[in-house]
């Protein structure tokens, strides 16, 4: 009897062994899973965004038909839509500015519309009566001017019910790479920056940035050369040295121009969360306001390469990235106007820049918003 008391003991521990080894293979397993998915889609800064973004809306187009009444019961909406019954307290707000005194409207000019998906693809839309180049520009968020190009008008008026337009997916041009061109003869022709152009999460740019023949470009802020009647203004130039102007921002942020630099190269967008400041001096970089160093370094793959982030305290922080050199460490106090690294053009670059971002409790802010 106590031999069996024995065995069934050693069997019940066996059993208890066996089975944590075994669950901690599969949570490894699943972690690793979860992070190169991770690693796929932000590789290259938004080259499989596309195949997520088409995933995705498959996914909720059936969970919606099985959820929605067609092949279900209940509604995919209940009480938790504006003007549909009363507020759902189950909804979470994951970014409450006014709960900190966060004006907004004082940072970026929100806007609602139809959908703000973003549009991978040139798509064609038929005319219709009433309609104006500027009520087609405004429905689809983009300037005449890139209507115009992209068909080829000669007078903003010229358009009639019936006539099938191309509509690219931001202000800008669309260009087919041609034999001997690469990134920076093409933002030269367009009279823009090459990081843009880059950057752009839809253009299949490969690491060793060579272009492929017949490829087609989004060339964002581009301007054809024909349409250049006058020069661009000159941009702004800022100073890294002498006195630093601060700027204050809602919610406590206090914030100077990082670096000098000659031209922004690449302004802020959906599909660009931050400035690009450009200068081939490769000048130093200060931090906009003081605050700890949390990242010093390139701790992975993506396309910022080396980089700082400084977090301000107050809900804020700062990235500098694509640095050449880092000055600082992880944990150490700096102030504002403290040098942090050098320019540099490390990482998805395509020449001396910083990118830089300003990001309130994780939501990416324009910083000229709030440097101008």
């Amino acid at each position: 009897m106590n031999s069996f008391l024995s065995d069934l003991k050693s069997l019940f521990k066996y059993l208890i062994v066996y089975q944590t080894a075994k669950t901690a293979r599969i949570a490894k397993g699943l972690e690793g899973f979860k992070n190169k998915t991770a690693e796929i889609l932000m590789h290259r800064r938004g080259r499989m965004q596309k195949y997520f973004f088409h995933a995705s809306m498959l996914g909720l187009v059936t969970i919606g038909l099985v959820s929605s009444g067609i092949f279900g019961s209940d509604a995919i909406v209940v009480k938790s839509f504006p003007g549909v019954g009363e507020p759902d307290p189950t909804v979470i707000e994951t970014f409450d500015p006014n709960a900190s005194g966060l004006s907004l409207k004082a940072l970026i000019d929100f806007k609602t519309s139809v959908s703000e998906k973003p549009r991978s693809e040139i798509i064609e839309y038929e005319v219709q009566n009433g309609d104006t180049l500027s009520t087609i520009a405004e429905k689809f968020g983009i300037s005449q001017d890139t209507i115009k190009w992209a068909n080829d008008m000669e007078s903003k008026d010229s358009i009639k019910p019936g006539q099938k337009l191309k509509i690219l997916p931001v202000t800008g041009v669309a260009y087919t790479v041609k034999s001997g061109d690469n990134l920076e003869s093409i933002a030269k022709k367009f009279d823009t920056g090459s990081q843009g152009v880059l950057d752009f999460p839809f253009n299949d740019v490969p690491d060793d940035q060579k272009l492929a023949v017949g490829q087609l470009l989004i060339i964002p802020d581009g301007v054809p050369p024909e349409a250049r009647a006058t020069p661009r203004p000159q941009s702004r130039i800022a100073f890294s040295t002498g006195p630093k102007t601060t700027f204050s921002a809602p919610g406590g942020g206090n914030f100077m121009w990082p670096t000098s630099f000659q031209m922004i190269s690449t302004n802020f967008a959906w599909w660009h969360p931050g400035i690009d400041m450009a200068n081939r001096a490769s000048p130093g970089v200060a931090a906009s306001d003081g605050g700890t160093i949390v990242v010093a370094g390139w701790p992975d793959n993506y396309g910022y390469g080396n980089r700082v982030v400084v977090d301000h305290g107050n809900g804020y922080q700062t990235l500098y990235a694509h640095l050449s050199n880092i000055y600082v460490s992880v944990g150490q106090k700096v102030s504002r106007g403290q040098i942090v690294g050098q320019m540099g053009s490390t990482g998805r670059s395509t020449g001396t820049h910083l990118h830089f971002e300003i990001r309130y409790k994780g939501v990416a802010l324009n910083p000229l918003a709030i440097l101008r």
